[in-house]
């Protein structure tokens, strides 16, 4: 475990712990280093900021949704001003498409398996600031057609069409540094619940990633192995890119714990994350 995190999410998008609680199990953790990277929003962002307490670090995060011509990618942004109207705009867009998004995953579970919702939970889907597939999983619990979200979003939602109705990379890229703060390419080798991309992939999309201007990698992350990181890490020397890492935690909704940057067990040290060197100055 670590005592920074720089990657977790809320309810505020599809992490189950509200501001309150995911700033209690942060304190719980032991993490005096944290930012919060919801999906294509900072509604939580200014709760978080009333909150923190003398010796803890907070740092202003989001998490883009993005695609490029060869697959999605993430994009974190960190230390931007959050009145930005560049990254205003690239949230609002990111919301809509969110939205049509789960129009499709909607009409996918009626056409192919005959699920329908009642009225007042597809009202409740709509209602969410960042509604996603942890949402989705969550309700076919509910209806009894799964026993966990991670079930109900392999058999029902994975390979749903228009999954990949993202945001232009180069748009949030653009809009992160326009806002005053650093891009950064989020789990460069797949997140969770994605398959693990070979090296030629990597150095495929970093490319145009670099082409855009992205600043850092997350090197470390709580899926990778020693060889994985290892890479990342002469990838972000070889191109001179900041170093970042975080969990990816998202509470009840994803089995990764708080300060957790590798699957190995071992510490991630604070002067490890050169990004901080920037945001910490």
């Amino acid at each position: 475990m670590s005592n920074v995190d720089l990657h977790m999410h809320s309810t505020c998008s599809d992490g189950s712990d509200t501001i309150e609680e995911l700033y209690r199990h942060v304190q719980q953790a032991h993490i005096h280093t944290f930012a919060l990277t919801d999906h294509d929003t900072i509604k939580g962002i200014a709760k978080v900021e009333a909150m923190i307490e003398p010796g803890d670090h907070f740092i202003r995060g989001i998490e883009f949704s993005a695609i490029t011509k060869y697959r999605e990618v993430h994009i974190l942004g960190y230390n931007y001003d959050p009145s930005s109207p560049a990254l205003l705009a690239a949230i609002a867009e990111g919301r809509e498409k969110r939205k049509r998004k789960l129009d499709n995953r909607l009409d996918y579970l009626k056409e192919h398996f005959h699920i329908v919702f009642d009225s007042d939970d597809v009202a409740y889907l709509h209602s969410l600031n960042s509604a996603a597939k942890p949402h989705l999983g969550r309700m076919l619990m509910k209806y009894g057609y799964c026993q966990s979200i991670s079930e109900g979003i392999e058999k029902y939602i994975k390979g749903c069409p228009g999954d990949q109705d993202r945001l232009d990379y180069r748009t949030a890229i653009t809009a992160i540094r326009k806002a005053g703060g650093i891009a950064i390419w989020a789990h460069p080798l797949g997140g969770e619940h994605m398959r693990h991309f070979e090296k030629w992939e990597l150095e495929r999309q970093l490319d145009l990633l670099l082409e855009a201007g992205i600043q850092g990698m997350e090197c470390y992350y709580s899926r990778y192995n020693e060889e994985e990181i290892t890479l990342l890490l002469q990838e972000a020397k070889r191109h001179h890119l900041l170093v970042s890492g975080g969990s990816d935690y998202h509470g009840a909704n994803k089995n990764i714990p708080l300060g957790t940057l590798n699957n190995f067990g071992e510490e991630v040290k604070i002067e490890q994350l050169t990004l901080l060197d920037n945001l910490l100055k």
